[in-house]
Order: C-alpha cells, then sequence, then structure tokens
C-alpha cells in the first residue's frame, strides 16, 4: 500500500508540473476574454475584493481541515470554491486529500476527470487518466462514471492493443453496471456502437470483392455484435421492447427462437421489478425503505449478480447509512466470499461511515479471514504509543502505509465503550498469530506491547477526551490476565494484572473477586485461593454474605480444622460489623425521616394557627359589617315583596321557570348579594348561563370517557367552539357529541370535550395534536379520569438516554419544520422533527430530531453542533432529559389527589374583602368531592360546589328564619 500511495502522489506531481504553464495560460486567456477591453475600474475593483474574499475563505477552509481531517462538508466547500477561482494546483491536492480519507461521490469524480482530461490530452498523459478512472470506479458502481470511462479509453484505441483494451473496460463495466435496470442499458448500446464502428473500418470498399481474411474479419465482427444483442436481450432492463426492434431491423437473418424465449423470460422478470423500479421513481431521495424492499426481494430470489446490483444502488444515495453497509458486507462475507469484492466493500464502508465501530471490527474479522497480510491491518507504526482519539492531527497521519487498525483509532468514535470493543477486536487479532507452544516469539512480544499500549490508550486518551474511563471494569486486562495463565503459563503475571484491576476501585464488588477466586482455582494454587477469599471477605461492600459463603464452602472442601476456624472467625467477625453498620444506616435514616416530619407537622401548626387568627379577624370585620347593612336589605326584601314578579320571554319553558326561580332565590338568601341595580340584561345572562350548565350536565349523563377526547389549549375568544370543534374533527368519524365548558357568566374556558359514535375515531382524532387554531396549537389528549388513574399522563418524558434523537437548541425563532427538515436529512433519514412552543403557540428556539438509528443522530451531531444558522450558532446534543422527581407532600387536611373545592363567590364575582356573606347558620359542609377529570365534574348533580345548586327542593323565607332562629 506504502508503494501504491507513493507512486500516486508521484503521477500528480508529474501531472501537476505538466499542466501548470498550460492551465495558467489558459485562465489568464480565459480572465481576458471574459473582462474584456473595455472593463471599468470599477468592475476590477469589484472582482479584485471578490477574489480576496474567496481566498480568505479558501484559508478558513484549509485551517479547519488542518484542525479536523474528517470534516467531510469542509473538503466539499473548498474542492468547490477552488474550482471556481481555478486554483488548479491546490485543488489537485484538496481533491487528493479528500479522496484518501472519503470515497468521492459521482458529481466529484466526474468534475475531476474532465478537468484532468482537458488538461491532459497529449497521448504521453493517458496513462494517469486511465489510473484515476481506475480509482474512481473503485468508489462507487455508477454507471456514468464507466460509461464515460469507456468513451475516453475509445479515444486511444489507435494504441498498440486499444481496440482490446477499449472492449476490456466495455467488458468489465458490463459486469459492474451492466445489470442496472435503468441505467445499464446506455452500456449496452454504447459498446454495439463501438462495435459497429469496427464493423465499418473491417468491411471493404463498396463494389469490390472481398478477400477471405476480411470475410471472416467481418464475420467476426458481425458475430459479435449478434452476440451483444442476444446478452442484452436475456437480461431484464428497461424499454427492452425498443432493443428487440432494432435488433430485429439490423439483423438480416431473423431472431432466433432461443433469443426469443429469453427475450420472454427476462421480460417475465421485469414485471416482477417494476413495483420496486417505479416505487423508486416516485420516491424522494435517499429512498431507503423503497431500497430495502428491493433488497428484501432480491435477497429471497437468490441471484448474487442482481443482489450484488441493488445493493450498489442503494449505496450510491444512502452512503451515509452504517446499517446499510453493515447488511451488505455481511452479506459478502458469508454468501459470495469473493476476497476482493469483499475487502472493497469493507473498505468502502468504513471510509463513508468512520464513526461506527462495528464497521471497523467486521473489516478487521475480514482481513483476517482473507489472509491479508499483517502490515495491512497493524500498520507500519511499531513505535507508536497512542493516537488522538480525536482524529488525524496531521497530513502525516492520513498517508496510505497507515494500517486499518491504525484507521480506526483516528476514526473518532462517539463512545468511549466502542474504543474498548476495537481494541478487543485487535487484541483477538494479535493473539490468533500467537503460536504458544513456544516459550518466545515475536507474535507474543508483539500481542503483550499491544495490551501495554491498549491499557496506556484507554487511561490517556480516551479519558481525556470522554472524562470518563470506557473499561471501568478493566476487562480488557481480565482478558490479558486469562491468556498469561492459559497459554503462557505465566500465573504471577495475571496475579499482578489483578492486583492491578482491585486498585482501580474494584475491590468492593463481589463478582471482580470471584473473577480471580476461579482464575487461580484454575491455573494456581489452593494458597492463593484462600488468599483471595479472605482478601474478599474484607473488602466487598454489595455482597459479604455471599463471599463469606464460597470461604466456607472452599475451606470445608480444601481447608484444615485450623483453616475452618479461622474462616469461621474472619466471616462472623465481617458479617457482625456489616449487620452494625446497616444498623446505623437504618438509625441515620429513620433519624432524618423523623425529622423531616416534625418539620412537617410544625409547619402545619403554624398555618393552622394562621389561618385560625385570620378567621377570626375576618370574622370580626364580617360582624361590623352585617350589622350596617342588616336595615338596607329588611328595607329590599319589604320592596320585593310589595312589588308583583315580572315575567321574563322564554317563560312557557319548564327549564327556563325553573332556573329563573333558583336565581331569584339565591338572590334573596344573599348568596349573589343584593338585588337592587341589578338589570334585567344581566338576570337574563345569568339565567341563560344556567341553560347551559344544565344542557351540559345533560350532555355529561350521556357520555363515553373510551370514545371522547380531551381538546384543550384554544383560545377563550373562540366564537361558537361547537361549530368550531365539529368542523375540525369530523373527518376523524361521526361525532355524537361536543361538549365545550363555559364558566357560570357563560364565557368558553378555553377547552371542551369531543364524543365520537364509534371508540375507532379516537386515534384518528388524536392525530391533530397540536394543530394550530386561530394562532395557538390545540391539544388533543385522551379522556382519562385521573382520579382513577392518578399517574397517567399525555405525554410522558424520556428519562434516559435516547440516542436516535437530537435535542438542537439555539435555533432562529423564524425556522420551520421544512427548514429543519431541509438541514437535518442530508445525514440521515429524519422521522419526526418536533419544534418546541409555548401555549401560545410562539418558538422557543429548541427542537427534537429523531432519526431512524443512534449512528444517523451520531453523526449528525458531529456535522451539525456549532452550525451557524441565519446568524444563530446551534447547539445539538443526544437528547437525554433530565429526571423529574415529582414529591408527594403529605397533607392531613385531604386526602392525596383530591380535588380542592372552589369557592363561591357573589355576583359581581371575587369581592375585595372575600368575606362570606352567607350566614354561618346556612353555610353547609359540602359532601364528598365530585370526581373530576380534565375539569370537568363526573356527576354535577351531587356537587356541591355552589352553595344551595345542588338542593333539589327550594325553601321558603319561613324556612330561612327557622334556620336563623337555631343559631
Amino acid at each position: 500500500m506504502a508503494a501504491k500511495g507513493s507512486e500516486e502522489k508521484t503521477q500528480f506531481q508529474e501531472m501537476e508540473e505538466e499542466a501548470t504553464s498550460a492551465a495558467e495560460k489558459d485562465i489568464e486567456s480565459e480572465q481576458e476574454e471574459g473582462m474584456g477591453v473595455e472593463d471599468s475600474s470599477e468592475e476590477e475593483d469589484e472582482s479584485s475584493e471578490d477574489e480576496k474574499e474567496n481566498e480568505a475563505e479558501i484559508q478558513r477552509l484549509e485551517e479547519q481541515l488542518s484542525i479536523n481531517a474528517f470534516d467531510y462538508n469542509c473538503h466539499v466547500d473548498l474542492i468547490k470554491l477552488l474550482r471556481q477561482e481555478g486554483e488548479l494546483l491546490r485543488l489537485r491536492r484538496a481533491r487528493q486529500k479528500m479522496s484518501e480519507l472519503f470515497p468521492l461521490t459521482e458529481e466529484i469524480w466526474l468534475d475531476w476527470l474532465k478537468d484532468e482530461i482537458r488538461m491532459t490530452e497529449e497521448e504521453p498523459n493517458r496513462g494517469s487518466i486511465y489510473e484515476l478512472f481506475e480509482r474512481a470506479v473503485k468508489d462507487y458502481i455508477c454507471p456514468e462514471i464507466w460509461l464515460e470511462y469507456a468513451q475516453y479509453s475509445i479515444g486511444g484505441m489507435g494504441a498498440p492493443g486499444g481496440i482490446d483494451k477499449v472492449r476490456s473496460i466495455f467488458e468489465r463495466a458490463l459486469m459492474a453496471v451492466g445489470l442496472h435496470m435503468t441505467k445499464g442499458a446506455a452500456l449496452w448500446e454504447a459498446y454495439r456502437e463501438f462495435e459497429n464502428a469496427i464493423l465499418a473500418t473491417v468491411q471493404p470498399p463498396a463494389g469490390s470483392v472481398p478477400t477471405r481474411e476480411q470475410q471472416e474479419l467481418v464475420n467476426a465482427q458481425l458475430e459479435r455484435i449478434h452476440m451483444l444483442f442476444r446478452r442484452q436481450l436475456a437480461i431484464p432492463l428497461m424499454d427492452m421492447e425498443a432493443t428487440r426492434a432494432e435488433y430485429e431491423e439490423w439483423s438480416d437473418r431473423g431472431v432466433e427462437e432461443t433469443i426469443t424465449q429469453q427475450y420472454k423470460k427476462a421480460l417475465q422478470q421485469m414485471e416482477k421489478y417494476r413495483p420496486f423500479e417505479e416505487a423508486l421513481l416516485v420516491a424522494e431521495p435517499p429512498k431507503l425503505a423503497e431500497y430495502q424492499a428491493y433488497i428484501d426481494y432480491e435477497l429471497k430470489e437468490g441471484d448474487p449478480a442482481r443482489i450484488q446490483i441493488i445493493f450498489e444502488r442503494a449505496l450510491v444515495e444512502n452512503c451515509l447509512v452504517p446499517d446499510l453497509w453493515a447488511k451488505c458486507t455481511k452479506y459478502l462475507d458469508r454468501q459470495l466470499k469473493i476476497r476482493d469484492l469483499v475487502l472493497s466493500c469493507h473498505d468502502r464502508a468504513v471510509r463513508n461511515c468512520p464513526w461506527t465501530m462495528d464497521l471497523w471490527r467486521n473489516y478487521l474479522l475480514a482481513l483476517e479471514r482473507h489472509g491479508a497480510e499483517h502490515q495491512v491491518v497493524t500498520g507500519s507504526y511499531p513505535g507508536i504509543t497512542g493516537c488522538k482519539a480525536g482524529g488525524i492531527h496531521s497530513e502525516q497521519d492520513a498517508i496510505p502505509s497507515q494500517g486499518t487498525f491504525e484507521k480506526a483509532l483516528n476514526a473518532g468514535f462517539i463512545q468511549a465503550t466502542d474504543y474498548v470493543d476495537i481494541w478487543q477486536a485487535y487484541l483477538d487479532y494479535l493473539r490468533r498469530r500467537v503460536d504458544f507452544t513456544k516459550e518466545s516469539s515475536q507474535q507474543l512480544e508483539e500481542l503483550r506491547a499491544a495490551f501495554t499500549r491498549a491499557l496506556d490508550y484507554m487511561k490517556q486518551d480516551v479519558e481525556e477526551r470522554f472524562s470518563e474511563s470506557g473499561d471501568p471494569s478493566c476487562t480488557i486486562m481480565q482478558i490479558w490476565a486469562r491468556i498469561e495463565a492459559l497459554h503462557c503459563k505465566n500465573i504471577q503475571k495475571a496475579r499482578e494484572l489483578w492486583d492491578n484491576i482491585m486498585t482501580k476501585g474494584n475491590a468492593k464488588y463481589a463478582n471482580m473477586w470471584l473473577e480471580y477466586y476461579n482464575l487461580e482455582r484454575s491455573y494456581g494454587d489452593a494458597l492463593h485461593c484462600r488468599k483471595a477469599l479472605h482478601r474478599a471477605v474484607q473488602c466487598t461492600s454489595d455482597y459479604p454474605e455471599h463471599v463469606c459463603e464460597v470461604l466456607l464452602t472452599f475451606e470445608r472442601v480444601e481447608g484444615s480444622l485450623e483453616d475452618w476456624d479461622i474462616a469461621v472467625q474472619k466471616t462472623e467477625t465481617r458479617l457482625t460489623r456489616v449487620i452494625e453498620q446497616r444498623a446505623k444506616v437504618a438509625e441515620k435514616e429513620a433519624l432524618l425521616a423523623q425529622q423531616e416530619e416534625e418539620k412537617t407537622e410544625q409547619r402545619k401548626k403554624a398555618k393552622a394557627e394562621k389561618k385560625a387568627q385570620k378567621k377570626t379577624q375576618k370574622m370580626g370585620r364580617t360582624g361590623e359589617k352585617r350589622k350596617a347593612e342588616d336595615d338596607d336589605e329588611g328595607e329590599e326584601w319589604g320592596e320585593e315583596s310589595e312589588q308583583p314578579a315580572k315575567k321574563h320571554r322564554g317563560e312557557g319553558d319548564p327549564s327556563l321557570e325553573d332556573a329563573a326561580t333558583e336565581e331569584l332565590m339565591e338572590t334573596e338568601s344573599g348568596l349573589y348579594g343584593r338585588k337592587t341595580g341589578e338589570t334585567l340584561s344581566s338576570r337574563k345572562a345569568r339565567v341563560a348561563a344556567e341553560v347551559t350548565r344544565r344542557a351540559q350536565d345533560a350532555a355529561r349523563d350521556k357520555r363515553d370517557d373510551g370514545a371522547s377526547v380531551f381538546v384543550s389549549n384554544l383560545a377563550f375568544s373562540m366564537e361558537d367552539p361547537e361549530k368550531k370543534m365539529r368542523d375540525l374533527f369530523q373527518d376523524c368519524g361521526s361525532i355524537e357529541q361536543i361538549r365545550p365548558i363555559y364558566n357560570t357568566r357563560g364565557t368558553f374556558r378555553g377547552y371542551c370535550y369531543v364524543q365520537f359514535e364509534d371508540k375507532a375515531s379516537v386515534p384518528n382524532a388524536l392525530k391533530l395534536d397540536r394543530r394550530e387554531v386561530d394562532g395557538r396549537p390545540m391539544f388533543v389528549s385522551p379522556c382519562v379520569d385521573k382520579n382513577k388513574n392518578p399517574n397517567f399522563k399525555v405525554f410522558k418524558y424520556s428519562t434516559t438516554l435516547e440516542k436516535h434523537k437530537l435535542f438542537i437548541s439555539g435555533l432562529p425563532y423564524s425556522c420551520t419544520r421544512e427548514q429543519l427538515d431541509e438541514l437535518c436529512k442530508e445525514h440521515g433519514t429524519v422521522k419526526d422533527i418536533r419544534l418546541v412552543t409555548n401555549r401560545s403557540g410562539k418558538p422557543k428556539g429548541l427542537a427534537y430530531v429523531e432519526y431512524e438509528d443512534e449512528a444517523q443522530a451520531s453523526h449528525a451531531v458531529l456535522k451539525m453542533d456549532g452550525m451557524l444558522l441565519e446568524g444563530h450558532t446551534l447547539t445539538v446534543a443526544i437528547s437525554n432529559p433530565p429526571r423529574r422527581n415529582v414529591l408527594d407532600k403529605p397533607d392531613g387536611s385531604r386526602a392525596p389527589g383530591a380535588v380542592m373545592p372552589r369557592q363561591v363567590y357573589g355576583a359581581r364575582g371575587k369581592g375585595r374583602t372575600q368575606l362570606s356573606m352567607l350566614p354561618r347558620a346556612l353555610n353547609r359542609q359540602a359532601g364528598a368531592e365530585p370526581k373530576a377529570e380534565n375539569g370537568t365534574l363526573q356527576n354535577p348533580g351531587t356537587a356541591g360546589a355552589s352553595g344551595f345548586e345542588a338542593q333539589t327542593k327550594s325553601l321558603s323565607n319561613a324556612d330561612f328564619s327557622r334556620m336563623l332562629n337555631k343559631k
């Protein structure tokens, strides 16, 4: 690989030197032609300013790449800017650096190839272009690149062996992309056109008699063209009918029966594939779901060539999806097992998704499975003791001679545990190379050096980057100790390693001591087993009883009477101490709980005293005020008794009459204050409100919570909410009733219940959650009795790490869902986006973006964190919601979850003094609290929330007098 890399660099340097002078002249002439002779000085100034700005941007991008060479977007922007400026030398270097780290897209390769072809049109330079094409076709299987390759090779057909070279390239192209359902036909047609052109050159002039040799050449060429037609017609491709018609027109001997049968068979296959191809045509990029369905179908069919081509088509549009690469490499590893094909696919996988540890681990296994050279796996870095985990830091880090494992360490994984896993895979590879029958070997020393380097790397680089150890249980060190004990028979080294493990905070865990004990039991002696168990009894804090039991069991089998006595004494002492410690902890916890209870009781007592004091002061003021008002109230009642009652509109309606009677009674009782000064319109409004309330009560009796939804966060000013809700929910199913909630004054309270005739309509209604209505989001939730289900929540926040979901902050308030989707879908398949808003619908500058898997989300974090959007710097992280602790505060005055009774106010609402105008003799205790659900009473007829409204029997003045006299 090192030799190949040096040859490529030498060739590119030669190409640069040869093309520099000509390219610079072309650029100067193009600039002169573009500017013209009559350009003004202002245009020259503007162009110079643009050049300065572009140069500054180029320098900024180059500096950024020197810090992080794996910034894909930065590479693309730099190449685009350099091509725009015509900086050919720097453009070549930029493309070369990017191609060493990433597979280039079809667009970048075609631009690069066309630029190089224009600059090297002379014959001696065609070899370098061929090599560039060979690199291009290895990155992705693209029909356009193969077609460009074949057409370029036609230009060199005049050289010795040129025709054979062209045919060889066409055959390779057909093998790679000839089965491409939509684009493969173009290659077949180009190949036939080339052969037809050759046929025209070998045919004798018109009117002449061909010689035998000429006739043989013509017949051989005709047979080649016939063969191309036969091969193409046997493959299911789009527009096969046109190819068949062309063959019938071209052939002078007709179409053979065997060709017709193959053609019909291909047509039948084409009909099977047509639904998948049509789905791809209408789908939006990257079409991952459609490709997945197509791949699953091809896997069932089992044609290796077609499976490979559909995988390649999917990877071209989904090159940053690690799961797709893993699926493809898994198929190649288990089914085809072709060395070049398998290793090439693994290499492209890790270059496209370097942050995915699983792809690197599978690559190492594939290299070992196919017998790759040790240098390819390890690289030429025997003296390196560690590399930065954050990525490559210099140009030397990215040279092609770097081994696969070294590239994996520099890939920049997103979790500390990924480094543990990749080190384990590498150490497993080195262990399998060692011949342990020999006491000492180079491979064994290399393995031990790798273990030492792994421990240093985890301690220094990984902990420095992640601020945590990716291997808290020292898994790597445990493997090393077991290898030393099992294979090397070096139990002393294994003991030293286990001593080191215990000093890293693992001595308090019983399972770690038992692992060490099992190692000694298998490869050590009874003395060290006993020592390990005695240390475990003294140090274990999580399960000391279990360790003590293991020690006693060991002494029963192995120990003497003296050993047994010592073990019993130590275990009893340890367990006694453990019991005492646990008792102290329990006592301390009980003391803290008691102190907390005492504080709670003191707070309750102080609150009750304060409340009683306020009540005493309030009653004193109430008595003084009542004394001054008694005369006025007596006069008013006298006037009311002398005047006849007035009739109101709608008096014929019994419900209205009852409402008016209750209204009059409540006024006389003083519940709603004085009657003097109350207008007829206000009385009518109150009667209308009472009618509305009774209608709501009647509707509640018919309600079905299972077929209902609760709608909230609606505007209080909404006109005719029932009609508005009916228009919104009519598409969800047949509506049984809509219950808007009003207050006592008839004002809409901003929420309602929508009940359907069928429970199946509820899921459709829930889909309207957060739809904007009158400028604010409407909340739609299931209708659930929260008294029966106190823990029910419509939206439950996750309290664990959501690896497939991103939390984005710092968004501009003007950012829309579509704008954010365009930004995020570049890094993977976006399943859902939720912009966080307040209750009025205004954005908070926050959003949650859910990807299809955690690898895409991790890649998006690397690419989007710190990005600028409309002048705002975005902060992007994996979603990790904080825990929500709901503390249940004890309250002796009411049961947990009980609904506080509403305070009853007068007709004018909440008064300034908040003093009750109702005589205490009439102030009855309310009954059991009614059950409420989302703000509605289940049994409104039994609720005593508004004084005498719950009474079914009207009281006369005589009844009031008797009640007052009882006082």
